[in-house]
């Protein structure tokens, strides 16, 4: 509904026409909210519209693959949420299909298009804290996760659900793709469902090398109640670069027991609001005007690939080294 609202009221040069949920009365209270007179309940039905231009996938990773090629071989342009896909391979079929319609894929990864990601990426450019040296990024989920999300096998995980956008961080400040990894982890908040989903984490850590050089760390979290947590170090050469903070707003209260309080942040709705809006402005204007996107298919590719290796490591134990040939 982030999507849906930006593309419904805030965008000049895009207009929401429809929308498509399986249930019916989820699709029809959204098209009510949103004042549409259109509502879907296949998306085989709304890729037959052919007023439709473009559309946007956002449902559970395992169907992202068919939408995504369905739209492309009805001429449709593609934004996908995160994670892209379940596997590389299924990355590769939805980029071949956008790529053989003609056709833009963006995949999102909305934190590209935060005013504070990308002022650090300008200063990183050039060369404000010397030579990048550790790139860390951390992303700690306040809600319990849903059921479908415990089962590794169609959700890939907390380093896919939830770490997909410090991957991209990591690449895009690195400048590079991982050469090895090394990802431990386990189920901390979420015991009762250790029989039934044996492999599921609610913790993570994954550090690793890339091709250049640089260093990396990841820290991944669900259900961590406290609220959302988000940040990002780069660590120069010559300085270091802080990209957020867990509080919710400046305000900040002493009392007279000489505790100190200041709220933390709840959502990471409130934290990218304008990020969302630029990424899907970003999306109509590289479909107006034939240029590629800012974060394109394969960025999705590299993430899904790292969260595939990362699970890997997790189950083994096990140093992983990626090699060459995925790029």
């Amino acid at each position: 509904m982030i999507h849906a609202h930006n593309y419904n009221h805030q965008i000049e040069q895009a207009e929401l026409v429809a929308v498509c949920d399986p249930n019916e009365a989820a699709a029809k209270k959204a098209a009510n909210l949103l004042k549409l007179t259109t509502y879907y309940t296949t998306y085989q039905e709304a890729l037959s519209n052919d007023t439709i231009d473009a559309v946007i996938i956002a449902c559970p990773t395992k169907f992202h693959k068919d939408i995504a090629v369905a739209a492309a071989n009805a001429k449709k342009h593609i934004f996908c949420e995160k994670p892209m896909a379940m596997n590389t391979e299924e990355c590769d079929e939805m980029i071949e299909a956008a790529e053989r319609n003609h056709v833009k894929l963006q995949i999102g990864f909305m934190r590209r298009f935060d005013e504070s990601f990308q002022t650090a990426k300008e200063m990183v450019d050039a060369g404000e804290v010397g030579d990048v040296v550790l790139v860390k990024s951390l992303t700690r989920g306040p809600s319990k996760p849903q059921e479908w999300m415990y089962d590794i096998s169609i959700s890939n995980g907390p380093l896919g659900e939830v770490n997909s956008h410090d991957i991209d961080t990591m690449r895009w400040f690195s400048g590079s793709e991982f050469k090895t990894l090394f990802a431990v982890g386990g189920n901390f908040r979420n015991k009762e469902v250790k029989d039934r989903y044996p492999d599921f984490y609610d913790n993570v850590v994954m550090n690793g090398v890339f091709e250049n050089g640089v260093l990396g760390s990841l820290d991944g979290a669900q259900y961590v109640q406290y609220g959302y947590d988000a940040r990002v170090e780069i660590l120069g050469t010559e300085g270091i670069i802080t990209i957020g903070d867990i509080h919710e707003t400046t305000v900040l209260s002493c009392a007279k027991n000489h505790s100190v309080k200041r709220p933390a942040r709840k959502s990471w709705t409130n934290l990218f609001k304008d990020a969302y809006l630029a990424e899907a402005v970003s999306f109509v204007k590289c479909i107006l005007n034939d240029t590629l996107p800012k974060a394109t298919g394969m960025d999705g590719k590299m993430a899904v690939h790292i969260v595939d290796k990362g699970n890997e490591s997790l189950k083994t134990g096990t140093v992983i080294q990626l090699g060459e040939g995925i790029h």
